[in-house]
């Protein structure tokens, strides 16, 4: 099946993950159908070891719906998606992080998004501030923790819901096209955020459908076409040897039916 790992050095960095992890990530056989059409279709995928991957394909490919599928938020209709080699379960919920393109925040200040997204997933009050602040910290927000969070600008607000996703400390971090439409200075502080998140070992999964942005920052690629993953590689050999139709259409900026 296609896998994410990069190198037998990255692996063995992360496939030593201690009990209870939620690495290695995968999908088995996964089928998702809507209105009798396979939007998902005998998806095999697998994430582990260390760096980032990024889910590339046209519109209407799966990406998204994949991601769902990885979060346990959308349950396949036939297929397993396994963490850590067990089913998806409650308890292992918030080693699993999810960042939208379009966050959905609190009516409360910045500070108070990160400390009710801690109490969900049960971090004891004392740790709550504390944990909240090095987030906000990590994400440049400090300035702004008591501020209104609906009143930050585009960025601010992505940049929030990334802090809001890693003060739980997750281990696998789904992102879904977080700097999609945000203007450059915004998608830099992005990049660099996320940048830094893979150096703290935080394995990564990113959506994106802007080629330079998955050139900055991928270690490997999945391509997916019709809800399918149709090539997967690292990322130099990707770019620069695309093995597909569907791929080589894509980089070049042509339609593939």
């Amino acid at each position: 099946m296609p896998d994410g790992t990069i190198t037998a050095d990255a692996r063995d960095a992360r496939s030593s993950a201690k009990e209870g992890g939620v690495l290695p990530l995968s999908c088995e056989g996964v089928v998702v159908t809507r209105g009798g059409r396979a939007l998902l279709n005998q998806v095999d995928v697998t994430f582990d070891g260390a760096g980032l991957s990024v889910v590339m394909g046209p519109n209407g490919a799966g990406k998204t719906l994949l991601l769902r599928v990885l979060a346990n938020l959308t349950r396949p209709d036939s297929g397993i998606v396994r963490w850590g080699g067990k089913i998806p379960s409650r308890a292992l919920a918030p080693k699993v992080g999810v960042v939208f393109q379009k966050p959905v925040l609190l009516r409360r200040s910045v500070l108070q998004n990160v400390k009710f997204a801690l109490s969900v997933v049960g971090t004891k009050p004392r740790m709550r501030d504390v944990r909240a602040r090095e987030a906000l910290k990590m994400a440049s927000l400090s300035h702004l923790a008591d501020t209104p969070a609906r009143v930050l600008s585009g960025g601010e607000q992505q940049r929030l819901a990334l802090a809001r996703a890693l003060a739980a400390e997750p281990e696998v971090l789904l992102l879904d096209e977080p700097a999609s439409s945000l203007d450059p200075a915004a998608t830099l502080a992005i990049e660099r955020l996320i940048a830094d998140v893979r150096r703290r070992g935080t394995r990564l999964v990113l959506i994106t459908h802007d080629i330079g942005q998955a050139r900055r920052l991928a270690d490997d690629v999945q391509f997916m076409h019709h809800g399918r993953i149709v090539e997967h590689g690292p990322v130099e050999t990707f770019f620069q040897r695309p093995q597909s139709a569907p791929a080589r259409a894509f980089l070049e900026g042509r339609i593939f039916l």
